[in-house]
Order: structure tokens, then sequence, then C-alpha cells
């Protein structure tokens, strides 16, 4: 070491001796490598901390000039600037040496360049940010020749010195850029007297050698002459680095044609002075990975080994650099604080988040405070109204506008001097810009502000309320900001009036859920239930419902008319109070509403709709908590979102193909799934990143099950179509075993309860049961003896094992093939159950419900049925899905379960509810009468049972016994005296209306029949069948005549007058009937393909045909010739109507609907409104059309019911029926009634409103 070194040491010993703490030294020392780890031992053996502090510097005192620099740097790393100060004069001067670099990578001649330059070292952990240090490089190297300023520039602790450090570790940069080498300056907040300080320092020690003068210079003026002088002549090409600039008026001491880098928080402290300017942002925080790498090197672990708790630590201060070192730092002294100080980080207790280190400050608040300090006195009251702004919430100017009552520009002039000072994030969406705080930011400003939070909410709520005082925002820029935020606002100033005012108005919930759909208001009601209920429990209970349930419908685009939704509400709803007021004032204005007169009967027994994806839905599962749902399709994403509310969480572009299974791992923390692209990946559940990927199966993946328990174990089960079952390690991260012995693709695998067992179910008609430890095959039960026993199954013929699952205590497991479900006692392999939920559907999927003997099963009629497995009997028949359900799963406790399926939907129902409401269901085959001010319906009913039901006042008059064969057609005689009904063995029957007894019957036909009319006089009754003949069969005289002719099913026909019948069929041909006669009087082939529709003119002149050639044909009744064919339709056309007028409605199964002038066989009008998210009009096919008596009105049916204006084509109002499949509409004759039936059995009575 040098004589002056050495004497400059044991001169400032004692004071050394008295103040430093030797643990942070050492670190530094041992990464400069000249302090070896047994020297350390042997200074921390030394029992007080000035007897380390004096082993340390005897042991330094021992060593080279580069020990002398290590301990002048590190002195200055961690804080303690008057002790480095004291040891400045004494720093050696060290001959570069060109090459050979140290373990770390950075050469001899950089570190020495470095060490006598005062740039700080690496910190002791440290990791790297490359692209970063990259781009200070490069903006450093434009100063090359010319002088100028680069400018480092980012919030407090965001890593800007460490990192302006690591970018000049670089040889070719200091060789070739500046040769002259670097000189450090940590600046500060200064005043002038502190400026001096610093610039006398810099002189001295650009001027060891007093060259230049004797003596300090005495003011800044000098100094800043001095500088110029020794930079251009003993340091030429030198860059000049002033760490940590506060004030622009510092900048002028240095302003003399220099090549300088400065680090500020303050984009804008450089506008004082001349010469080229380099900007280079840092950003507020490192990536997850990079911070977690920081935690790790800091308690010596692998990043897989880090605890749970330090994601949290990361994610609650957004990879702040400083953060992420001061919580580091102290895990290193106390491992087990993880806990502690993560809750400190989530109450915002930042001055016990503290640690000496080389920040300036000392604890997180004081760092962000002093920024604070340092604004303007005019401005610092609009920097504490950021206090009520939501975390990672981008806010527009125009909110601040309102907020500060100035014009746009005066806002962001303020809201610029914030970003300057990297107080505040500006981000620039084309002509408008958003502002956001950095969380940590919020959270000082929450604590500093914390008892006037309240009254800063107030004022936010009142400046909105004072400038949209008669309306709420439509299309303004800050719009999106108040429909998110201004309930919270509102709940957190204390103004209970006015947020319930707000969340039980319709107008509002109109709005905000076409900007924003329905979930975030969902979760709205549900976060503000304790303030809402406050006010009334039964007003928040309605409106919530009425989202959850509408929720689906409320996502589409175009947005439907929510008030038309609201008059769908119970009567005693608030939703529908406010509903049926606005319809009635819309309706001077020529709006149009209906009302559903028969609703007080109608009961939802589904808690929530969501649709989170935009085709078909495969899967969905609860989390064990039941918190959050995860759900996959075939629009290759992964959703999560809240269980409560819909709210999405995540989406993430999981696959690049279908995905078709997910599942939560046990301990919730991760989601699998598994694609038809052959891939497994597991990922975070919180933050969608992937976390691992497996990729051995070498066909289509379909299910995949974490196992049950959280134990040491960490296994995935999946099983494809390439015939295995595999068996994954998570914390190996490979494959564990793989199960062979399925003879074709494997559909389904479930862990048993205990995890001991893995039950897998087959294309090759097997269920096989595993064990896990050993992967050897225990049990295999051949399912397709238990068709072939009854007779179902020839030989060689698939049986396909869809689904598997397994009672609570693991005895018994259930499996599902075709339409049958199978109970199996898992020891003896006994079939202890069979049970067939459908003849006409196929079992898509099956779960068992926990703790209980009911197991759900999904069926491909698009409904969910509940059996209890020990009774073999239904408790509940759940219905609400319009098309195949995929998948239905419990929650862990079995309160609830989720249904997923092909219409897009994600259904959640309360399991209690569901088995408490099994109600009786309508068949889609109505008969309707509309005598005076009456509406009376024939209807059958799911116990193949006929009801008479008044229409009006929602009453059934009287239900018969069940019949022995199902009915599959019924009607009502003119009189309302009889009825008849037809079976599926051909039967027909009369009744007597008042008594309800079968007065008569007729086995004529021999297949079902499928239409039954009576005659005006009621003495007649015909019926068609599917045997392709029609009956006409005077019941009272028992006479009966069968007309034969057509080759196909009839499916129906139409009486004109008293004596004629015109019939049509899949045979494509219509015939003309006498049914006195039983003569075949006109026999006309229409088209080659199907006739789906047939109608008859008002006067009987004309008749159309509609079929599945996708055209429509008008013809002559008279002549039977041909006058017209309709081309056009692109689907089959499926309905066909005429008006009074010379008009022809035609439908077809694309949901497009064409109305055409009878005459000229010319289309008139498309009646289409294809909505954005690629639904057709009707949501599926248009079955039935009818036109109002003056022919300006159409109504139709298809998925739902629509009432058109004829004349423009467009739609008057939509009414969303519950289900779908809408077949028929009987309208009263002055059209105000319409009735239909939907595919879950719903019964619809609408009336036009007036």
């Amino acid at each position: 070491m040098d004589s002056r070194a050495r004497s400059c040491l044991l001169q400032n010993r004692e004071a050394l001796e008295k103040d430093i703490k030797t643990s942070y030294i050492m670190d530094h020392m041992i990464a400069d490598e000249v302090l070896t780890l047994q020297e350390e031992d042997k200074v921390k053996t030394q029992a007080v901390q000035r007897d380390r502090a004096a082993m340390l510097i005897k042991i330094i005192l021992a060593k080279d000039n580069y020990a002398y620099i290590s301990f002048y740097n590190a002195l200055v790393h961690e804080g303690y600037k008057d002790l480095a100060a004291l040891l400045q004069d004494g720093i050696p001067i060290i001959s570069p040496y060109n090459g050979k670099s140290s373990m770390d990578g950075v050469t001899s001649y950089v570190k020495t360049v470095l060490c006598e330059g005062g740039v700080p070292q690496r910190p002791v952990v440290f990791v790297t940010r490359p692209e970063l240090a990259k781009r200070i490089q490069k903006k450093l190297c434009r100063l090359e020749n010319n002088p100028g300023w680069v400018i480092v520039y980012g919030m407090a602790g965001c890593g800007k010195s460490v990192l302006t450090a690591e970018a000049l570790r670089d040889h070719s940069l200091l060789k070739d850029c500046f040769p002259g080498g670097v000189h450090w300056v940590s600046v500060g907040k200064q005043d002038k007297a502190g400026l001096l300080m610093k610039l006398q320092n810099l002189c001295l020690r650009l001027d060891q050698d007093f060259t230049y003068s004797q003596r300090p210079p005495l003011n800044i003026e000098e100094a800043k002459d001095r500088l110029r002088s020794l930079m251009f002549r003993k340091y030429p090409r030198s860059l000049l680095v002033l760490d940590d600039i506060w004030d622009s008026w510092v900048l002028k001491a240095f302003d003399s044609h220099f090549q300088v880098l400065i680090t500020s928080r303050d984009r804008s402290v450089t506008d004082s002075v001349t010469g080229n300017k380099y900007e280079v942002p840092v950003e507020s925080g490192l990536t997850h990975e990079k911070a977690l790498e920081i935690l790790s090197l800091f308690v010596n672990m692998k990043i897989s080994e880090l605890p749970e708790k330090a994601d949290d630590i990361v994610r609650e201060c957004k990879g702040s650099p400083l953060v992420v070192s001061l919580i580091g730092a102290l895990l290193r002294d106390f491992p087990n604080r993880w806990e502690y100080y993560l809750t400190q980080l989530q109450n915002k207790q930042f001055k016990r988040i503290k640690k000496s280190s080389s920040y300036d400050y000392k604890a997180l608040d004081e760092a962000m405070s002093i920024s604070v300090e340092m604004l303007p006195k005019n401005i610092k009251d609009y920097y504490k109204d950021l206090s009520v702004l939501q975390k990672d919430v981008k806010v527009p100017s125009k909110v601040f506008c309102i907020l500060w009552d100035m014009e746009i520009e005066e806002a962001e002039d303020i809201l610029q001097e914030f970003v300057n000072k990297s107080l505040l994030f500006c981000d620039r969406n084309g002509k408008s810009f958003c502002y956001y705080l950095h969380d940590l930011q919020l959270d000082f400003l929450i604590e500093q502000n914390d008892h006037q939070l309240q009254d800063l909410h107030k004022k936010v709520v009142h400046q909105y309320k004072k400038h949209y005082k008669h309306y709420v925002p439509t299309s303004q820029e800050d719009s999106m900001y108040w429909y998110n935020f201004l309930a919270y606002h509102m709940a957190s100033a204390s103004m209970h009036d006015e947020l319930c005012a707000l969340m039980f108005s319709l107008d509002w919930i109109r709005t905000k859920t076409e900007f924003l759909g329905p979930a975030h208001l969902i979760h709205e009601y549900v976060e503000y239930s304790q303030i809402l209920d406050q006010k009334d429990t039964t007003l928040r209970e309605n409106f919530q419902e009425f989202l959850s349930l509408n929720g689906h419908l409320l996502g589409r685009q175009p947005f439907p008319d929510i008030v038309q939704l609201g008059l769908c509400q119970p009567e005693n709803s608030e939703v529908y109070r406010q509903a049926k007021l606005q319809a009635q004032q819309k309706l001077a204005k020529n709006s149009f509403y209906v009302e559903w007169i028969n609703k007080k009967s109608m009961k939802n027994t589904y808690r929530l709709v969501v649709r989170p994806h935009t085709v078909a839905v495969y899967h969905a599962s609860f989390s064990h908590d039941r918190q959050r749902i995860a759900s996959c399709g075939a629009d290759k994403t992964l959703q999560v979102f809240k269980s409560e509310s819909g709210e999405k969480l995540l989406e993430v572009k999981a696959h690049d193909d279908e995905v078709l299974c997910c599942a939560f791992s046990a301990d919730d923390r991760f989601v699998a799934t598994c694609s038809a692209d052959k891939k497994v990946k597991v990922w975070n559940s919180r933050t969608g990143q992937l976390v691992y990927l497996f990729q051995e199966h070498t066909e289509q993946v379909n299910c995949c099950q974490f196992n049950n328990t959280e134990r040491q174990q960490f296994l995935l089960a999946t099983c494809s179509n390439d015939s295995f079952v595999k068996l994954w390690d998570l914390n190996k991260k490979c494959c564990r075993n793989t199960l062979f012995g399925h003879a074709s693709s494997v559909t389904h695998c479930r862990y048993s309860p205990d995890d001991e067992y893995i039950a897998s179910c087959s294309a090759d008609g097997t269920l096989k049961l595993w064990s896990v430890h050993s992967a050897n095959e225990l049990k295999s039960i051949d399912i397709r003896d238990f068709f072939r026993n009854e007779g179902e199954l020839e030989n060689n013929v698939e049986v396909l094992v869809k689904c598997c699952s397994w009672s609570s205590d693991g005895n018994t497991i259930t499996v599902t093939a075709k339409n049958k479900l199978f109970l199996f006692d898992v020891k003896t392999s006994n079939l202890l159950a069979e049970i067939l939920p459908s003849h006409h559907s196929t079992i898509q999927f099956c779960d068992f419900c926990p703790n209980s003997q009911m197991v759900a099963v999904a069926l491909s009629h698009c409904s969910v049925e509940i059996w209890n497995i020990e009774s073999a009997s239904k408790v509940a028949d759940c219905r609400g899905h319009m098309s195949w359900v995929h998948s239905v799963t419990f929650s862990l406790d079995g309160s609830s379960f989720l249904t997923s399926s092909e219409d897009q939907t994600i259904r959640i129902w309360d399991t209690s509810k569901v088995c408490k409401s099994f109600t009786i269901v309508l068949k889609h085959e109505i008969d309707v009468k509309f005598p005076s001010n009456e509406v009376i319906i024939l209807a059958i009913d799911s116990l193949r049972r006929l009801q008479l039901i008044d229409g009006y006042r929602d009453h059934t008059v009287y239900t018969t016994e069940a019949q022995e064969r199902s009915i599959f057609c019924c009607c009502l005689s003119e009189d309302l005296q009889s009825a008849a009904f037809g079976e599926e063995n051909g039967t027909v029957k009369v009744l007597n209306l008042s008594s309800g007894n079968v007065l008569k019957a007729k086995t004529g036909h021999r297949k079902a029949v499928r239409h039954c009319q009576f005659t005006a006089d009621g003495r007649t009754l015909v019926s068609s069948s599917d045997d392709s003949t029609i009956q006409v069969w005077n019941w009272q005289s028992d006479e009966c005549i069968v007309l034969k002719g057509h080759k196909e099913s009839v499916k129906k026909f139409h009486l004109l007058g008293h004596s004629n019948l015109l019939s049509w069929s899949f045979d494509g041909t219509v015939k003309f009937w006498n049914i006195f006669t039983g003569e075949l009087e006109k026999d006309i082939v229409c088209h080659e393909d199907t006739i789906l529709s047939c109608a008859i003119s008002p006067n009987a002149t004309m008749f159309s045909t509609a079929s599945a050639d996708k055209t429509a044909k008008i013809w002559s009744s008279e002549s039977s010739s041909l006058l017209h064919t309709l081309n056009g339709h692109e689907g089959c056309v499926r309905c066909c109507t005429f008006s009074l007028n010379e008009l022809l409605a035609t439908g077809d199964d694309n949901g497009e609907i064409r109305v055409w002038n009878v005459l000229r066989g010319e289309l008139l009008h498309l009646c289409s409104c294809a909505s954005l998210d690629g639904q057709s009009a009707h949501g599926g096919w248009v079955t039935d059309l009818c036109f109002s008596p003056d022919s300006k009105m159409l109504v139709s049916s298809g998925g739902y019911i629509q009432w058109w204006n004829v004349m423009t084509g467009e739609p008057l109002q939509t009414f969303y029926t519950n289900g779908t499949n809408l077949q028929s509409l009987h309208v009263s004759p002055d059209f105000k009634i319409c009735v239909t039936v939907d595919n879950l059995g719903i019964l619809y009575v609408l009336k036009i409103m007036e």
C-alpha cells in the first residue's frame, strides 16, 4: 500500500473504528476479491463492534492499494460518506492494465478507471438488466467527440445509479469514448454551500498533485472555472457523472461543454442547460423473475426454493429494486420474517422496512417524502388529490380537468410537472394522455393523507356531480373511468345515499354494462353489499340477481334493450318497476315493448351466467377455495374469473389448438391445461405465467388432473388419444410413469380421494384402476359386457366410455358410456347400480357430489340431471343451456356446481336450490285459442299429461292423468268443449275439456302422430303421422278416412274451408285432398328436397312452400302452376307466411328473414341484425313467422323472439327467452298476444305494451 494511503488510514483510524459497522463493508470487499472468507471470520470473532472495526482496519493495512480503494468505495456505498471523505486524499493512483478480466467479467483496466473515479461498486447482491445498460451505453457513445448531457431518470428506488454504474463497466466504452476517465459525484439535494463543498472535493480529487492551485476554490464561480480547466487540460475526453440531481440550478455549475451523465427523478432538470441532451427512462420495477433472483441471492436459496411469500412481496412492491433489496437484506439477517415484511408492505408500514445501505434514505417513506417536499407549493395540494386513485389504473387527463375544475391544457401542465419529477407516469394513447402512480407512490400518499382520504373522495364525487348534472357520461374520454370508479369514490367518501341511488338506478346499469359488461357491476354489488343492505337488502338482491342471470345477454353486441330485459323481472322487483316506468315513457315516443304476463311462476335455479369464451366451452372447474373458476374451450384460451361476479381475472392464450380440460392444483397456485395440440401446460393461476410444459403425448390430450392433497408429492395425471395415461412429477419436472394397458384413446382420468389410485376410461370400452405408487394396473372392468348382456351391442361395436368419478369415501366409482350411468364397488368390481337418464341423449360428463350420494350428469340435449345414486331416482333437472353441455363439476364442498356448454356460457348453480325446485316442464307442442280477452292454452308436460292453462291469469285450470305413452301433439276445438292428443304409438284420443275424461280413442296410425286439428264444427279430428298417412276421423260417429299418397312423414297440414286439406311432406310434394271423400285432388311435386313449411294466402288462391333446397316457391292453388321461385337464402328455408296484402315472409337456418312482393316475386326487405360477436339474428334457425293484420309488423321465432318493422326491415324489439329453439308461435288475431314454449319447457305469454 502506498505510504500516503497508509498514512491517511492510520490518521483516521480512531474515527473509523468508532463509527463503522463491518458486516456490509466486508460484503463489498469480498465481492471485490480483496478480502477472504477466513479474514471475514477473523473479524466476526471479535466481541464488540469497535473491536471488529479495529481488526478489519488492521487487515486492510497489511494489504495493497486495491484494498484501500475497495474499503473507500464500500464506505461510500454503505452511506458513510463523511468517513469516506476523510480517506479521499489518500486514494492511490493505480496504473491501468489492458485486458485480463476478473471473475466478474470486468477487466482490471475498467476496475482501475472506475475506482479512481469514485464509481460505486456493484451491490453485494446484483442482477443484470442488460437492455437498460445497453440503452445507456448507446446514448453515452453519442458523447464520444461532442459535449452534451445524458439523463437517466426514473422514480425513487428504481435503480438509476446501479444501472448507470453497470453501464460504465464496459472496456471498449471507456477506452474509445472516455479515455480521460470517469469522475463520479454523488450530488443529492444541496444548498449553495453544499454544492460548493461538492465542487471543492471534485477539484481536489482531480488535482491531487496541486498542479493548478494550492487552495480550494472559494465560491461556485471559481470552482466552475477550476473544474473547466481540469477537465479540458488534465482530463480531456473524460465523463463526468452527476448522481441524484434534484435542482436544475445545480447543473449550471457544470454547464461548461463537458460530457456529462446525470441521474435524476426529474426529467426536466436539464431544461436550464445548453447542449445536446439524450434521455434514458428507467422503468419503475424489475421483472418478476429478476426481483426473485435478487431475493434468492440475499437469502442464499434457489428461486424454486423460495416460499410463496416471495412472489407476494415482489407483486406487492411491483418489483421496485429498492424495496426488493431492502427486504432481501433484512431477510438475510432474519430469514423467518417473510410473512412479517409482506404484512408491513401490505399495511403500508414503510418505516419498518429500513436497512443500512448505499441509498441516501434509510426507509421507504423517507425516500418518497423528499420527492414530494421538493414540489412547488402551488401544486403540492394537487399531488395530494392523487391519493384517491386506484392501483394500476391509468386515468385520462379529462378526469383531472373535472377534479380540478380547469382547462385540459392547464391540468396537463400540472401533471407534466409530476411526470418530470418521476412522481407520476404518463401513457400516451394517440392524442390522449393517461396518468398513473407506482404502487409505492400511491401507498405512500395514502399513508401520508390517511386522515384526509374521505374528504378527498368527496371532492371527486362533488366535482363529478357538478360536471355531469343532468346526464351520465357516454362518449367522453373520461367515461370509462367514472363507470369503473365512481361507486368506489362514493363508498370511500361514506356517501352512502349517493351510492345507493347510483347502484339502484337502471339508467346507470344500462350505460355501465354497455361499456364494461355486467361482471364489474356484480362485483360492486358484492363489494358494497353491507352499505347497500343498510338501505334495502331486497333492492340489492333484485339488481344483483338481474345482472347475474342476464350477464350472458348483456355482453352481446349489439347491446340488448335493458328495459325489455327488466320487464321480464318479477313484478315486485325494483328493476321491473323502473323498467315499466321507462317503457311507459318511451311508448309515447313510438318505442316498442313486450310484457311477459305469465312470469309469476317462473323460478331461476342458476345463480350466475357468464360468457367468458367466444366459442364452445369444454370444461370449467372451481378453485378449492371456491373464489375462482378456470375455464377452457375451442377458442384455445384459459380463462380465470371470480365465481361470485364473473369478473375476469386472467386470460391466457394457452395452446395452438382447442383446450380440452383445465384443473386447479390442491393449493390453488397452479392451473393445468391440456389440448388437441398434444401439449400439457401448467400455469401460475394468479399471473398466467407458464411454469411447466410437457410434450411427451403423441396425440391430443383429453384430460388433466392434479392429485388431491397438498403433500410433498406434486403430481399431475393426463390421458390422451395415444392410449396412455401419464403421471408427471412437477417437483422434478418430468414424467414419472407412463401407464400402459388401454387399447384405444383414453378419454378421462381421475385420482381417488386419497391419491392412492387413478381411474381411467377409454374408447376401448374399459375402466381401469391403477396404483399411483407402483403405476401397476390393478383392475379392469369391460363396460361393453353390460351392453352385450342386454342385447344392445353387436360384437366389435365400439363403446366409448367417456367419464368416471369417485365417491368421497373412495369406495365406489361412477362410469358413463352412451346414455347410461354405471356405479361400481371399487374393491369387488361389482355393479351396484345402472341408471338410464335419457333414451335420446348421450351422457357427456359426470361428477360425484362430495359427501353425498348425488351424481350430476351432463347431457347432449342441453340439460344437466342430478340423480340420487342410492335410490336411482332423479332429484333435479337443470335446464338453461342452449346447446350441448360438455362438463359438470362440483365445488369441493358440494354446495355449488358448474356447467359448461357449446352455447359459450358457464352457469353456476346452487346445489340445494336446484334439488328443492325440481319442476315439471312443458313440451314444445301446444295449441292456443284466443276467445274474447282470454288466452287458453293446451300443453303437454314432461310427465305425459295434458295441462289446460289460463294464460292471462298464469293459472293451470286442470291437469289430466298421466298417459301410458308419450304424447306428441295436442289441439283444442274452436268451441273449447273438446281437446285431442296424439301418442307415439299412433293413437289419437278426444277429451271432454270440462271433465278431463277421454271420450273416444282411435288407433289407426302405425307410427307417432305428429299433428292433429279439429275441423271448425269440432266433430272431426284430422291427424298426420310419421307413417306418411293422414287420418280424418269423425270421432262422434267413429267414421274414419285414411288419406294415403305421401311417401314420407307428414309433419303438418292446413285445413282449407270445410272440405279440403293441403298437406306436405319430406317427400317434396304438396297434396290437396277432399276430406269427405278421401279423394286426392292435386298432387304437386314442388321441390326435390324436403318441404319444411307451407303457407296459404288469405284468399286461398296461392300457396307457398319452403324447402331444405334453400328456396321458397309461390304456387297457384287453382292451376297448380309455379308463379315464382324465390332465391337468395343461404340456408334451409324453414318457414314462410303470407300477409293480408300481398307480402310473403320467409326465414332460413342462418337467422335471416326475407320479405317478398307476392305478385312480382321481388325481394322487398332483408330482415337481419347479425350481431358483432358472430351470433345470428335469432341465435339459430328462424322457425316461425307471423304478420300483423296491417302488414306493418312481423314477429319471428328462433333462438328468441323478434318483432320487425316490415317497411324498413329493422328490428323493433327482441325478447330473450330463458331457453332457445322455439318451434312455433301462436299469435292472437289482433297481433297483441304471442304464445310459445322454449326448449326448457317454459311457457311464454307475451303482450305488446300500449
